[in-house]
C-alpha cells in the first residue's frame, strides 16, 4: 500500500472541513430533528432495537446523556421501550412508527434542499462531475474494516498543532448520517453520500 504524500494529506484536510461545513450547512436549514434525537432515530433504523447503553457506545455519548435524549424522544412517542429478548431484567429502546415517520421526514427535508442546493448553484458540468463523488467515497469506506477507521479519523480529526475555528469536526450519520451523519454518511445520517442520511 503505497504511503501518504503531502498531497493527500492536503487533500483528505480539504474533505474533512468540506463535509464538515456540508453536514453543519445542511443540518442547519433543513433538519427538522435536533440532532441528538435524530442520531438516536437513525441508530435504532438501522439497527434495530438497542439498550440505552448500545446507543450511547454507538454515539460516543455518556450513558446520562443518552438516557436523556431517549426520555425525550419516548415522551413524543418516537421510542418505546420494550423487554429485552436476552435479558428479562433490562430493556430495549424500539423505534415506533411515528419515530419512523419523523426520521424520513428529517432524511427527506434534507433530500430536498440539497437538491435544490444542487439545482440552483451548480452548473451541469459541475452536477456531472457531482455524480462521481457517492462512487469515491463509497470505494473510500469499502477500502477495509481494518483501515477504515484511521480513514475517518484522518478525515476528521484536525491536523495537530493547528486551530481549525469554526471548521468543528462534524456528527456523521445521523448518516447519518448517518453517517450519518453518516459513516462519511452524513455526511454521509447516514445518511451515505448526499443526501445526508441518519
Amino acid at each position: 500500500m503505497a504511503s501518504d504524500t503531502p498531497a493527500d494529506e492536503d487533500l483528505a484536510e480539504l474533505l474533512r472541513q468540506a463535509i464538515g461545513r456540508f453536514v453543519r450547512t445542511t443540518r442547519s436549514h433543513a433538519d427538522t430533528l435536533p440532532p441528538a434525537q435524530a442520531t438516536a432515530l437513525g441508530a435504532l433504523d438501522h439497527g434495530g432495537p438497542r439498550t440505552i447503553a448500545q446507543l450511547a457506545a454507538a454515539r460516543g455519548v455518556k450513558h446520562q446523556s443518552m438516557s436523556r435524549t431517549v426520555g425525550e424522544l419516548e415522551t413524543l412517542g418516537l421510542v418505546a421501550r420494550e423487554p429485552s429478548p436476552s435479558d428479562g431484567r433490562a430493556f430495549v429502546i424500539t423505534l415506533t412508527t411515528a419515530g419512523a415517520t419523523a426520521l424520513d421526514a428529517d432524511r427527506e427535508a434534507r433530500r430536498h434542499w440539497v437538491a435544490g442546493a444542487i439545482a440552483t448553484r451548480l452548473s451541469p458540468a459541475e452536477r456531472e462531475i457531482l455524480h462521481a463523488v457517492p462512487a469515491l467515497l463509497d470505494r473510500l469506506s469499502a477500502s477495509g474494516e481494518s483501515a477504515l477507521p484511521a480513514l475517518v479519523n484522518r478525515l476528521l480529526a484536525p491536523k495537530e498543532g493547528r486551530a481549525q475555528p469554526g471548521n468543528a469536526a462534524p456528527v456523521l450519520g445521523h448518516d447519518s448520517a448517518g453517517n450519518g451523519g453518516g459513516g462519511v454518511e452524513a455526511a454521509a445520517g447516514g445518511s451515505s453520500a448526499p443526501p445526508v442520511r441518519n
